[in-house]
């Protein structure tokens, strides 16, 4: 990314203890509010609505503000007294193209107004779908170089809001990270849409080669705080994706195993249903997303995907091993 003015102040560089997290209640969000509180920051925990959920922790401060309305950009900028650094974590993670635009897009635009003139640096949480896999390959690499998709003409509404995200701060040219986690797991999120789709109760996977862009969510958010102790210097994109990566058959027969599902399973090669994609283009668009190619590409396409930029910039490494961090999701999920 291209080269930005000085930072104002570097924010933690200079004894600031206090930052703040927006999207604080959401499942990436209160994941990042642990991190922070054990490696001893102070947080303001902003969301759209209040919650007890740290009413006994003084640590946290609870903000209440709907970053989809320009009024809250007033009762964001006040609440920065202090702080320095800012995780913005609220988006929306559907496929709704007008509450991405509200949700996702229009709270970029409040966050970064409430930080014009204020010295913290931004973590943005992005997310590895900004990627245009119809220029790659299968079996290539996907790294911080790689194509990205463009803003206005992306295969979803989700992957276009986060493009614009992007180039909302972009055009700011401030310092910041930009973090682009792959598909984030966890307590209650054991399965996702890497995994192929569900005929009646019969699973269908997609390839079972290659591994998953997967992170734990636990990671995440202790990148993300990594982040927000670290000023940048200029605007660094970085992939957050775990160090063990699990293929689709061990992913499946790891949640098979721990959570006794998906009984029913069939395994269809990737270089089998690419054609398919390609016989029914011209009726695509009213058929599921794995029926239409680049959402087929972003999704099940076997790839390499490094964290190697990621391990240099913020250093880390996986607390455990992929089977072990499911087993551990599984289990908390039950509670």
């Amino acid at each position: 990314m291209g080269a930005v003015n000085p930072p104002l102040d570097p924010g933690f560089g200079q004894g600031s203890t206090r930052v703040l997290i927006t999207g604080a209640t959401g499942f990436v969000g209160r994941a990042t509010v642990r991190a922070a509180r054990a490696r001893g920051l102070s947080v303001v925990a902003a969301a759209r609505r209040q919650t007890a959920l740290w009413t006994e922790d003084s640590g946290v401060q609870m903000v209440a503000a709907d970053l989809s309305q320009p009024g809250s950009t007033r009762t964001l900028r006040d609440a920065m007294s202090g702080v320095g650094s800012v995780i913005h974590a609220a988006a929306h993670l559907g496929g709704d193209a007008a509450v991405v635009a509200s949700d996702t897009v229009g709270a970029t635009q409040t966050v970064l107004d409430a930080l014009q003139d204020h010295p913290a640096h931004l973590v943005l949480v992005s997310s590895i779908a900004v990627y245009d896999t119809m220029q790659i390959p299968p079996g290539a690499r996907l790294d911080e170089q790689s194509p990205l998709e463009r803003a206005g003409s992306a295969r979803d509404a989700y992957t276009d809001g986060k493009l614009q995200q992007e180039h909302l701060l972009r055009q700011r040219d401030r310092h910041a990270w930009i973090l682009r986690p792959g598909a984030v797991y966890g307590p209650d999120r054991t399965w996702h849409a890497l995994m192929g789709f569900w005929a009646s109760k019969m699973h269908v996977q997609i390839g079972s080669a290659g591994v998953l862009p997967m992170v734990h969510v636990d990671h995440l958010a202790r990148s993300l705080v990594d982040a927000a102790m670290t000023p940048p210097q200029g605007q660094i994109a970085l992939n957050v994706i775990d160090d063990d990566l699990p293929t689709r058959a061990r992913y499946l027969a790891a949640h098979r195993r721990l959570a006794g599902w998906p009984k029913a399973h069939v395994s269809v090669p990737f270089a089998a249903w690419l054609p398919l994609t390609r016989l029914v283009r011209p009726i695509s668009a009213r058929l599921p997303g794995l029926f239409r190619e680049p959402v087929l590409r972003a999704r099940m396409m076997p790839l390499a995907y490094p964290n190697t930029a990621l391990r240099r910039h913020l250093g880390g490494h996986d607390m455990a091993r992929f089977e072990d961090m499911l087993d551990r999701a599984i289990r908390e999920s039950s509670r």
